[in-house]
């Protein structure tokens, strides 16, 4: 395993990162979405706290007040009391558990994004196997989770110890306190501790998701080998390319074979590029480009052409213009039509025949 980690030495691709996010292998912290959700438990409490003490309030006058409040000892008292009793209390909670719920998707979402797999709930039987889990508990990654964790229980411990110390003093003298000073001060002493360690285990939290995005990218690094099969495999295997370039080029030779010979004139650059075109006054608004090719395949058009008597005209800003510009059995742009009829009328003096010219050319 060491000698494996060893060789990956190579950052993840995109594709092994995808691939990795579809099998649900993301960089998630759970102490960071706890944490994040204490601390607005905290924040909601101390800020709609006299929402709960108040339902509280009327639930107590109610069922204490002799002369208006209902008799609990009444079948009819205690489901009329239940009922109002446990809708002050829904009216109280539910905004806070929807706020909780809220916090807890946006940490969630912010961690990963928008996530659905569930190849991770498919069956797997080799997690059922008794010596895969005696290896978790010799594993050093597990080892170092556990050291984690104590030492977080025992670190936020010693800082609960020191916050108490610090309010010590106010916490002897509450009981010379009167019942609502006192009530309100206690309030007040257990917010602030709260929200210390709430704090504290943000930090913590937030350490926590740094590493687990570090192991992440620790785990999913790649050695050498595995980044060529990865591009093997987008790219296809090298000889079935080379055998679909090879049909490529003979599809493509049979075809220049045959339209080549019924071209009018091959404009060559001289050597590089070289372009075929046939104009027929009766079919055609403009000449038409029936082949073209570069390096060997202007070779071979350059010698079809010579085999076939088909002229073969160098004019090199021409067929450099022909070749990008105009696909394969598309007609000349209106830009070029002087330059070719120039070359067609060329042709036509030196066969000697006579054919109408382009309109867009007299």
């Amino acid at each position: 395993m060491a000698e494996d980690d060893a060789d990956k030495t190579e950052p993840a691709t995109a594709r092994r990162r995808q691939e990795a996010r579809e099998e649900g292998n993301v960089a998630r912290s759970t102490d960071l979405t706890a944490a994040v959700m204490l601390l607005a438990a905290v924040l909601l409490l101390h800020g709609m706290g006299m929402r709960l003490l108040e339902g509280l309030r009327l639930v107590t006058h109610e069922m204490l007040t002799p002369a208006t409040g209902y008799n609990p000892t009444r079948a009819t008292d205690v489901e009329h009391m239940l009922g109002w009793a446990g809708w002050i209390a829904l009216a109280a909670v539910v905004p806070i558990m929807l706020a909780l719920t809220a916090v807890a998707l946006v940490v969630s979402v912010s961690q990963v994004g928008f996530l659905f797999s569930t190849q991770a709930l498919m069956p797997n039987l080799a997690r059922l196997s008794p010596l895969k889990g005696l290896k978790g508990f010799f594993d050093a990654r597990a080892g170092i989770r556990l050291v984690m964790s104590l030492s977080k229980v025992g670190l936020v411990g010693l800082l609960a110890c020191w916050f108490i110390l610090q309010d010590l003093p106010v916490i002897l003298m509450l009981p010379s306190l009167e019942v609502l000073p006192l009530f309100g001060l206690a309030c007040t002493l257990v917010y602030a501790l709260a929200l210390k360690l709430a704090v504290t285990l943000l930090v913590l939290a937030i350490l926590d998701w740094a590493y687990q995005r570090w192991q992440r990218e620790r785990d999913l690094r790649m050695t050498k080998e595995e980044i060529k099969e990865e591009m093997r495999r987008m790219e296809g295997d090298p000889l079935v390319k080379q055998r679909r370039s090879r049909v490529a080029r003979q599809l493509a030779l049979q075809r220049i074979g045959q339209v080549v010979p019924r071209a009018d004139v091959v404009v060559t650059n001289p050597t590089h590029f070289a372009v075929a075109l046939r104009y027929d006054a009766d079919a055609m608004k403009a000449p038409r480009v029936v082949a073209k090719g570069a390096d060997y395949m202007a070779l071979r058009i350059r010698q079809i052409a010579a085999a076939s008597g088909v002229p073969l005209v160098e004019r090199k800003e021409v067929a450099r213009a022909l070749y990008a510009g105009v696909e394969v059995g598309h007609e000349v742009p209106p830009e070029l039509y002087g330059a070719v009829a120039e070359i067609l009328a060329y042709v036509y003096r030196l066969n000697g025949s006579r054919r109408p010219a382009l309109a867009g050319a007299r």
